[in-house]
């Protein structure tokens, strides 16, 4: 028997005018622990947390299904193995769950597989399982990074991220499916909104390089997913706006929500978790708000 265990960071996408090509690796982590077994059954599977029943542990769980393609794509036979699931990462909340399994059973298969593929084949697999790169590539390789380019042509590159500026996760107790927050996207933007959205992703770059709280605060408003989504979230309005009282330089979705990130100066984070827990508490919803920081490693593999 070999086995081998892969850690895998959740991700906040997009960080308002980054659609679908900026993402962040928090210190939010999934543990997927892949041992090969004597067995005629092909798979087993554990999962253990909170929201352990949600997950399906058949054959089409998406890990697995990770697992398989890496194994088909290098031309080899897949062995029967037992999957163990630590989930600590909230499903269907915009922290890249998905990702956290299309990494982890990608990196899994290939480190058992005896590593045929390099780290940059493996991105480009789970971004085409993914579809974009926006959760994916910060997922593998941890902090915060941008994305640009297509299938087999990507240039990644590294966001610098103040050490002042705090991401803040507010995590309410409902789900809203990536299928259902693209629905209400619009087919075709305007030039207007296409310049917004390109000056204040550069401001968006610049604030989160320095720190500067002026235009972090202008910077993370967006015309592309966001005014439409923002319908999706129970209380969002008034989480918002309590948040920006408190000190927050601003809020947004992360990735498709229902989850909110804020970030702020340090000394203002305590305020805004409490601020934004206790104003969707008004809302009726319970919401799990933890400060996090930036993961610095991204996927991490223990034998």
């Amino acid at each position: 028997m070999t086995s081998v265990t892969v850690t895998v960071p959740a991700t906040t996408a997009n960080i308002g005018p980054g659609f679908d090509c900026l993402g962040a690796a928090l210190t939010l982590y999934n543990e997927f622990t892949f041992t090969t077994v004597d067995s005629e059954t092909p798979l087993e599977i554990i999962v253990r947390g909170d929201e352990a029943t949600k997950v399906g542990t058949d054959k089409d769980n998406l890990l697995y299904q990770a697992f398989l393609r890496l194994y088909h794509h290098a031309g080899l036979t897949p062995p029967p193995v037992k999957i163990e699931i630590g989930l600590k990462v909230p499903l269907a909340r915009g922290l890249g769950s998905s990702a956290t399994a299309i990494v982890g059973g990608l990196v899994g298969a290939n480190e058992l597989a005896g590593k045929p593929f390099s780290q940059n084949d493996v991105m480009e697999l789970a971004i085409a399982m993914e579809g974009h790169p926006d959760n994916v590539v910060p997922a593998l390789l941890g902090k915060c990074q941008l994305s640009v380019g297509e299938a087999g042509n990507w240039e990644i590159c590294e966001i610098p991220w103040h050490d002042d500026v705090v991401p803040i996760v507010a995590i309410p107790d409902f789900e809203l499916s990536t299928e259902e927050a693209r629905a209400v996207l619009p087919k075709d933007y305007s030039r207007q909104d296409a310049i917004f959205n390109i000056a204040h992703m550069g401001l968006l770059i610049r604030g989160l390089e320095t720190g500067n709280g002026n235009w972090l605060s202008k910077a993370m408003d967006d015309m592309i997913h966001q005014p439409y989504r923002l319908t999706l979230i129970k209380g969002y309005d008034s989480v918002k706006l309590a948040a920006l009282a408190s000190g927050a330089y601003n809020v947004v979705i992360s990735g498709a929500g229902p989850t909110l990130l804020a970030l702020a100066y340090r000394p203002q984070a305590e305020y805004v978790v409490t601020a934004m827990r206790e104003t969707w508490m008004m809302e009726d919803v319970e919401a799990d708000v933890q400060i996090l920081s930036l993961d610095q490693m991204g996927t991490k593999v223990i034998y």
